[in-house]
């Protein structure tokens, strides 16, 4: 379990106060962005596993192993939760895939949240994190086909890299986070 000490280290203004903890449950007014505890792994698979399902039609949760237990999964890497009014509205993570590079993957917001600026402050939080973890490059992939994310992600500043069959794999250099 994270604890408010270090989410504090990892976003130094996050005060400890009744406010702050009410931020790390989602209860307060405010979007929060805080790792995931052991005991919000169902939800946010849940959450995820919808948003394949909208989007694809169908859903074969046996390509999805890493969601049977989230933690272990991302153990060496960062998974975030998007909490607002008490309600877990989007998901996100990085996981090393070098020693200066992460791969964000998991980013998902639910239907009835979306376009209101939820998945870019998910993404900014894990960028943010991995410049802090010293990683300098962020990759990630989508589907080719999947225009709004193909979208969100070149509005963000990934760039693309290249096309294999039908994926799309953008990177970024996470220097631009040295200022925050």
């Amino acid at each position: 379990m994270v604890s408010l000490a270090d989410e504090r280290r990892a976003d130094p203004n996050l005060e400890a106060s009744n406010e702050a903890q009410a931020v790390r449950r989602g209860t307060g007014k405010r979007l929060s962005i805080v790792p995931l505890r052991p005991e919000d792994q169902r939800e946010a698979k849940s959450l995820i596993l919808a948003g394949m399902e909208e989007h694809w039609g169908v859903l074969d949760e046996s390509k999805n192993p890493d969601l049977n237990d989230i933690a272990a999964s991302y153990a060496d890497g960062v998974f975030l939760i998007a909490w607002q009014q008490g309600e877990m509205v989007g998901t996100g993570a990085f996981r090393p895939v070098s020693d200066k590079t992460v791969e964000i993957v998991r980013m998902s917001v639910k239907k009835e949240k979306r376009r209101q600026g939820i998945g870019g402050e998910i993404l900014k939080a894990l960028c943010r994190r991995a410049f802090q973890r010293g990683f300098t490059r962020a990759i990630l992939e989508t589907t080719a086909t999947w225009e709004e994310a193909v979208a969100f992600y070149q509005a963000f500043g990934f760039e693309i890299t290249h096309q294999t069959g039908g994926n799309l794999y953008f990177a970024m250099d996470l220097q631009r986070w040295a200022a925050d």
